[in-house]
Order: structure tokens, then C-alpha cells, then sequence
């Protein structure tokens, strides 16, 4: 999941301690919402200038109406563990695994699938 860090940074999930992950308005994003579960970890990218995974997430609530659009869904987020160090887009790049990933491949896309394979390399 990504975010701008002048419109929602991990600083302002940790402040916050959780907030409802919403004004998604892509509807294959909205379908990979509607995919994760209560428990589910998630990356948090600063997209933007940063272009960085930052943190984990984990998912508090399933899916649930926006209620500002019916046809979206929102998702109780809070932070679970902020990375070491942030891993930038050109070092996601750089490693043949990451490289592949279909937020790599899909740029706009604001909510995309990481494979198990994918986020055990930003469990370090």
C-alpha cells in the first residue's frame, strides 16, 4: 500500500497509531483490498519523491464499504514495525526477485499483491 508521505506518511500511522486506509479509487487496487484479511502484514511505500518502503503494516478490520463510494472499500490499518533502514525503488529494482513486482510493473497502482517470496526480502 502507498502513500505520498505530504498526504499520509508511516510518521503520521505511528502518531496515529492505526487510521482507515481509504479514497482508493482504482478498482484493481480496490479488488486487492478486498483480499486481505485481519492480521495480514503489508508494505508501507512512500511513493512520490521518497519512493521507499518504509514499514508493515497490519490489517485490523476486513474490508469494509467506503462510505464516501459504494462501489470502494476501506481497511482499518495500524503500524506493525518500521524497516532498519527504508529500501528504496531503485534498490527494489536492482535485486532480480523484487524487480518483478507488480507494483514495479504497475506504477499507479496505489494497492498491489507482493508474493510471500517478496516481502520475506523486506523482513530483515
Amino acid at each position: 500500500m502507498k502513500s505520498e508521505p505530504g498526504t499520509y506518511s508511516w510518521g503520521d500511522l505511528k502518531r496515529d497509531r492505526a487510521t482507515l486506509w481509504d479514497g482508493v479509487r482504482n478498482y484493481q487496487a480496490r479488488n486487492n483490498m478486498k483480499l486481505m484479511a485481519v492480521g495480514d502484514q503489508v508494505l508501507f511505500y512512500h511513493s512520490g519523491a521518497d519512493k521507499e518502503v518504509v514499514g508493515v503494516m497490519e490489517i485490523k478490520s476486513p474490508a469494509a464499504e467506503d462510505p464516501a463510494d459504494k462501489n470502494f472499500v476501506v481497511l482499518k490499518v495500524a503500524p506493525l514495525r518500521e524497516l532498519k533502514a527504508p529500501i528504496t525503488l531503485k534498490q527494489i529494482k536492482a535485486d532480480p526477485l523484487l524487480v518483478k513486482m507488480e507494483f514495479v510493473r504497475q506504477s499507479r497502482l496505489s494497492v498491489s499483491k507482493v508474493s510471500a517470496e517478496e516481502f520475506e526480502k523486506f523482513s530483515v
